[in-house]
């Protein structure tokens, strides 16, 4: 059995019950372990260890948000608000949670509050440098398909914006153009011209769908980092999307040909134009878009490529003992991203502050059953 060993970090936003975001990160910061600031008071952001095991990881998801809500409790009538952008506002202000800290100035004064969004970044250890490489051109060629999946960031400052993920239409994605690395020589490379041209202030600064990762980039790297989704509220729907990229990952493992430098009949630049324009269309149809595939760019439906992807990688997750956390994917192609279930409560009520309300209470109270039914069970086990 092989599992790889997988890390979240989730930023979140916090505010009323009622979905009004408010600025809250230096008070958590300061009076909960485990949770650290973004540039924007408004945000906060925690990391789960990582593990190999979905029940696992599951609880690592959702216990740390129980103490957050708890203690949003204490200090008022404060909690998590759902979503990726400032589905109420403000997005024309900018909120500086360490108004000493340069990179922070650098980042207000570059791009303002278009950065103070809610994301998932997935984390799937790899230590072979050249793996995951080749782990990061199929992921990067394959990212809006994971975009599609977590969309749910339809509304800015109070309107619907026309994008089932606002928030990757507005982030700033740096630098400009990220090539396919070749090796791991090559992003080394790569990396160190950037530092000296400024068009990435440190290794940080990376801004792209999917990177490598590592505690000494670009030098010492162990895993790739999958930055485009939408926050993903649901914890079950959140493990599937990262079962699908695990076992699409052993996939890789097994077949070479995935490699998008050898088993793609186009050019790598050509490809990064196809990324572009996918990524593009996610951002704006999710899973209504079409795509072209990087095979042979022929276009292609974003659900009925996730669904032959789904078909291709549920034997490596069945053979490694996670498929039942791979099957809810089914569910979120069926019902819809949680864009797509806003936007049709929009047109029934046109209310965006309670469509915010009803999921602010229905996560709340479906992390509440999660942790009590699976994960005390898992503590005394």
């Amino acid at each position: 059995m092989t599992r790889l060993c997988k890390g979240v970090e989730v930023e979140m936003y916090t505010g009323t019950s009622q979905g009004e975001i408010v600025g809250l990160s230096d008070r958590i910061t300061k009076d909960l372990n485990g949770f650290v600031r973004e540039p924007d008071t408004r945000n906060v952001e925690y990391t789960t260890a990582p593990l190999c095991c979905y029940d696992r990881l599951l609880c690592s998801l959702v216990r740390p948000r129980q103490r957050l809500r708890e203690y949003l409790q204490k200090i008022g009538n404060y909690t998590i608000i759902p979503g990726s952008t400032l589905s109420l506002g403000d997005s024309q202000q900018f909120y500086r949670s360490d108004p000493i800290n340069p990179y922070h100035s650098y980042i207000e004064h570059t791009y303002g509050a278009d950065v103070v969004t809610a994301s998932v970044h997935l984390n799937i250890g790899i230590n072979d440098p050249e793996l995951l490489m080749k782990a990061c051109r199929l992921v990067r060629v394959e990212a809006p398909l994971y975009l599609a999946l977590s969309a749910s960031s339809p509304f800015l400052d109070g309107q619907v914006t026309g994008y089932h993920s606002t928030r990757w239409q507005i982030f700033p994605q740096t630098p400009q153009k990220v090539p396919l690395f070749e090796s791991h020589r090559h992003f080394i490379q790569w990396t160190e011209e950037q530092l000296i041209l400024k068009t990435m202030q440190n290794v940080r600064h990376l801004w792209t769908s999917v990177r490598p990762n590592g505690h000494n980039r670009p030098y010492h790297l162990n895993r790739l980092e999958l930055r485009i989704c939408d926050l993903i509220i649901d914890p079950i729907a959140l493990l599937s999307v990262i079962a699908l990229l695990e076992s699409r990952l052993l996939q890789l493992i097994d077949d070479p040909t995935l490699d998008p430098l050898g088993g793609s009949q186009l050019s790598p630049e050509t490809l990064l134009d196809i990324i572009h324009h996918n990524e593009t269309e996610a951002a704006k149809h999710s899973l209504e878009a079409q795509l072209y595939h990087w095979r042979d760019g022929h276009k292609i439906d974003v659900t009925t490529w996730i669904e032959q992807i789904y078909q291709e990688v549920w034997p490596f997750a069945q053979k490694n003992g996670f498929s039942c956390f791979l099957s809810p994917v089914k569910k979120i192609l069926r019902n819809g991203n949680l864009a797509q279930q806003w936007l049709r409560q929009y047109q029934l009520s046109h209310d965006i502050p309670s469509i915010i309300t009803a999921e602010i209470q229905t996560i709340a109270q479906q992390e509440k059953m999660l942790e009590d039914k699976l994960c005390d069970a898992l503590l005394v086990a």
